[in-house]
């Protein structure tokens, strides 16, 4: 179970003397919404408001929270210290402490002698464990430092990669801590390096590899879609940290050099349906890199990304396709 630290929250809203706070929740932690608002609500005199939106990550902050409320509360994810720090903002972790040991030294034969090691913020503290068993097991294992969206050392965004980056040079392959494919695969694209995902809870042992080339051929058929495209939509996200609105605009400039036809649209929520009326023949994604890489069967046209982009309208070659990353 993560540890949501509710007796902390309500320290926190009692000592700031908030009247009332708002509570973003990942789709995997709504189903708790009630239970923190029923224990908050015990705890402190404020009144608590669910945002009922999507969230995807600390990408997604709620800024306009004073709207409709004293404070934000948000769950699930870290900070991204280039976003800046707001003191009426408090990120929850939702950390999860598991002893590692046994299941690890179970998997250690399938590992090579050189590993980084890569996790999502709820495992982070699953790293130190790691690196003192492979140790032990006389392999070297290398947590790297990311760039200013990173906030911890070996933490992985699906944006974001940094962190497997710094110690790419050290490490013949990578071992992600955590559960799922979206994160390992941000590092599976950005770094080529074998991934191997190990589960703390279950103990599995898996690789990413197939299933990165299955996306990435998918990937270079969006590409050919654009090199045929006459008109791009470029789509720029208003969401604080996934609005790349500069890019955006030189990109803009990029496709009208090339002869061809560019409009810009700006949103919040990325669907089919709020681009399928745009008459155009390829979208530019320049929000999450993961709508690109992920969503694309969803979409009625290529969607590409900014380097994508440039592939296509052969401002890069093919041999230097590189992952789409927000950077600060």
């Amino acid at each position: 179970m993560f540890d949501l630290k509710l007796h902390y929250i309500a320290a926190w809203v009692r000592d700031r003397g908030f009247a009332s706070v708002a509570l973003q929740l990942p789709e995997g932690l709504k189903l708790r919404a009630t239970e923190i608002i029923d224990f908050l609500s015990r705890d402190t005199e404020a009144h608590y408001v669910m945002l009922g939106d999507p969230c995807y990550g600390a990408c997604d902050l709620f800024t306009h929270y004073k709207d409709i409320a004293d404070a934000l509360v948000h769950f699930g994810h870290s900070p991204i210290p280039s976003q800046g720090d707001d003191p009426d903002v408090l990120y929850i972790e939702a950390v999860m402490e598991l002893d590692i040991g046994d299941k690890l030294r179970a998997v250690i034969p399938e590992l090579g002698d050189r590993i980084g090691i890569l996790a999502t913020v709820q495992y982070l503290s699953c790293i130190p464990q790691a690196c003192d068993i492979l140790r032990e097991a006389g392999k070297e294992a290398h947590v790297g430092k990311g760039d200013d969206r990173i906030m911890y050392a070996g933490q992985v965004l699906g944006c974001n990669c940094t962190s497997a980056y710094a110690v790419s040079d050290d490490v013949d392959e990578f071992l992600y801590i955590g559960e799922g494919d979206f994160h390992p695969l941000a590092a599976a694209f950005g770094v080529g390096k074998p991934i191997k995902v190990f589960n703390p809870v279950t103990g599995e042992l898996r690789s990413v590899d197939d299933l990165r080339d299955r996306i990435l051929r998918r990937r270079f058929a969006a590409i050919v879609g654009g090199q045929e495209a006459r008109s791009f939509l470029v789509i720029v996200c208003s969401k604080v940290g996934q609005n790349r609105n500069a890019l955006a605009d030189e990109l803009i400039e990029k496709i009208h050099a090339a002869g061809r036809i560019a409009y810009k649209v700006y949103l919040n929520e990325l669907s089919p349906q709020n681009l399928i009326h745009y008459r155009v023949d390829a979208y530019v994604c320049t929000a999450c890199p993961r709508i690109a890489m992920d969503d694309a069967v969803r979409y009625d046209r290529p969607m590409l990304t900014p380097p994508e982009l440039e592939v296509a309208l052969g401002l890069r070659e093919w041999d230097d396709y590189v992952f789409d990353q927000i950077v600060p």
